[in-house]
C-alpha cells in the first residue's frame, strides 16, 4: 500500500502564515516535506517558519500577493532556489466578506474575486511553468486548490464568496485536463473544507449574526453543525490531512477531483 511519505518533496502553500494554511504546511511538514509559506503578511510568516525550523523541517518564508503575477514569478523562484525544488503547491489563500446580496459592496466582491479566483488561477498558472518538465523544477508533482463547501450549498450572507469558491471548482477541473492533455505531469484537485473555527471561520459566525441571519454567533455555528450529518464543525487537521493526502502518491491516479472534506454537509 501506498503510504503518505512525503519525504523529498517541496512545498509552497499560499496563505500559510496563520488558520488553515499555518496547519496544512505543518501536516505537510509532518509528512516530510520541505516547505516554502507564501503569505502577505510577513511577520506572522515568519513566525510560522520559524515555528517549522524549531521542528527540523526546512522552511523559508516568501511574501506573496497572490493577485501579483511580477509576485508570483519572484515566490517561485525562491522557493525553487530555497528548498531545492517544487513539487507540491497549495492554493489556500482567500478572503470572505460577508454580506447580504442586496447590501453587496462592489469593491469588497472584486477583492473577493481577486484573490480567490485570479490569485488560484495565477497560481496553478506558475506551478505549471515550475512543474512541467521544462520547468525549474522538472519534475511534476501535485497542485491542490482550496475551494469551500460553500461551493455546493446554498447559505445566506456568503454569496460571491460561494461563487468565487464555485469557480476554484472549474479551475481546478480544466487545469487537470490541461495538464493531462499537455503532458506536465502534474495532478490538479481541490478540497471543499467546512466552516472551521479559525479566524476567518468565527469571523463569518459574528458577521452572520450581525445581519440578523442568526441570533448570536454560537446559534451561527450550531446550525452549521446540524446540518452537518458528523455533527460538528471541521478542524484545522481534518482539510489538512486531506491535503497530505491528495499530495502523496496515495492519490497518484486522482486529478481534477473535488474532495469535500465537511462532514457530510455538502452531499
Amino acid at each position: 500500500m501506498t503510504s503518505y511519505d512525503l519525504t523529498g518533496r517541496k512545498a509552497l502553500v499560499t496563505g500559510g502564515a496563520q488558520g488553515l494554511g499555518e496547519g496544512m504546511a505543518g501536516a505537510l511538514a509532518a509528512a516530510g516535506a520541505a516547505v516554502a509559506i507564501g503569505d502577505v503578511n510577513a511577520d506572522t510568516g515568519r513566525r510560522t517558519v520559524e515555528s517549522l525550523l524549531s521542528n527540523g523541517t526546512k522552511a523559508e518564508f516568501v511574501e506573496l500577493d497572490v493577485t501579483d503575477d511580477s509576485a508570483w514569478e519572484a515566490a517561485i523562484e525562491t522557493t525553487v532556489g530555497a528548498l531545492g525544488g517544487l513539487d507540491i503547491l497549495v492554493n489556500n489563500a482567500g478572503v470572505e466578506v460577508t454580506s447580504l446580496l442586496i447590501d453587496l459592496d462592489a469593491a469588497a466582491a472584486a477583492r473577493m474575486l481577486e484573490v480567490n479566483i485570479l490569485g488560484t488561477a495565477l497560481g496553478i498558472k506558475h506551478g505549471f511553468r515550475a512543474m512541467r518538465p521544462e520547468g525549474p523544477a522538472g519534475s511534476g508533482g501535485a497542485i491542490v486548490n482550496v475551494a469551500s463547501v460553500a461551493a455546493t450549498i446554498a447559505f445566506p450572507g456568503i454569496g460571491v464568496y460561494s461563487a468565487t469558491k464555485s469557480g476554484i471548482d472549474r479551475l481546478t477541473r480544466v487545469a487537470a485536463a490541461e495538464s493531462g492533455k499537455l503532458g506536465y505531469g502534474v495532478r490538479v484537485n481541490s478540497i471543499y473544507p467546512a466552516l472551521t473555527p479559525t479566524a476567518m471561520g468565527n469571523k463569518l459566525a459574528v458577521d452572520c449574526a450581525e445581519l440578523g441571519l442568526f441570533p448570536s454567533p454560537e446559534a451561527a455555528a450550531q446550525a452549521v453543525a446540524e446540518l452537518t450529518p458528523l455533527g460538528r464543525l471541521g478542524q484545522i487537521d481534518d482539510m489538512a490531512d486531506a491535503v497530505v493526502f491528495l499530495a502523496s502518491d496515495a492519490a497518484k491516479f486522482i486529478t481534477g477531483a473535488g474532495l469535500p472534506v465537511d462532514g457530510g454537509m455538502g452531499m
